[in-house]
């Protein structure tokens, strides 16, 4: 599995987790609240990318109340016009690549804490386009295969339209096509799988290795860009190897 997949995987499973709970629920409401607000609307079934993170709100088991909240507000407006969804980049230790969307009232006080977590971190931020280029834009399925046989996830998978798939121990994760994510996913999730993670994100082209001391520094410069309130989604081509996982 690739270093971003794993860091993403770990990730995950930490938010659903730790005490950050409340930190999560906040950044997928907005999440929703920014497909809502598009011109598909706020309704789930006519809007592809809203049913998306709907659906990663309830696999995060995220109230029900609060995932139609976070819908009127889109479809309201108010101060939700006042969002912007901006992406920043920036190299990491080992001269790692580091892709951070977010979305922000206040471009400047979010350019800032983006800045100080690379500085502080062992990086340093990049203009727009530095390394972008590195990545592509695909879905990402997470399926937990625990108890099943993962040649038969992995077949399943194919079957279903995915464009490649990886396994690491029970955990099998799906590349597809962004358009066929949703269908793929449904797929996998009527076969019986437990799907984790369903999400269009910025997969690496190639990655970089890392030493354990580098990795270390950059799994903590990652962390920390992820806890900034502003910041919805992060990415790296960073391989890391297991002993920094077991060292954080």
């Amino acid at each position: 599995m690739s270093g971003h997949s794993k860091w993403s995987s770990i990730k995950h499973k930490k938010g659903a987790l730790d005490a950050k709970r409340g930190q999560l629920f906040t950044k997928l409401a907005r999440d929703i609240t920014m497909a809502a607000r598009g011109p598909a609307g706020g309704d789930p079934a006519m809007n592809a990318g809203l049913r998306l993170v709907v659906q990663n709100a309830r696999d995060n088991n995220m109230p029900n109340d609060n995932i139609q909240r976070a819908i009127q507000r889109g479809v309201g407006g108010g101060d939700t016009d006042l969002l912007m969804e901006i992406t920043y980049e920036g190299y990491g230790p080992g001269g790692t690549a580091v892709i951070i969307d977010t979305v922000t009232d206040n471009r400047n006080r979010t350019v800032a804490d983006i800045r100080a977590a690379f500085s502080r971190g062992g990086g340093n931020m990049a203009d727009n386009g530095s390394v972008s280029w590195l990545f592509e834009t695909r879905g990402v399925i997470s399926i937990d295969a625990t108890g099943k046989d993962t040649d038969e996830a992995e077949l399943a998978a194919i079957e279903a339209g995915a464009s490649d798939v990886s396994v690491d121990e029970t955990d099998v994760e799906v590349l597809t096509e962004p358009g066929e994510l949703e269908a793929v996913r449904t797929a996998l999730t009527t076969a019986g799988y437990k799907v984790t993670r369903a999400e269009v994100a910025r997969v690496p082209k190639q990655t970089v290795s890392l030493e354990e001391k580098a990795a270390i520094q950059t799994l903590k410069l990652l962390e920390r860009l992820d806890d900034l309130d502003d910041v919805s989604k992060v990415f790296t081509n960073a391989d890391f190897p297991e002993s920094a996982f077991e060292a954080m």
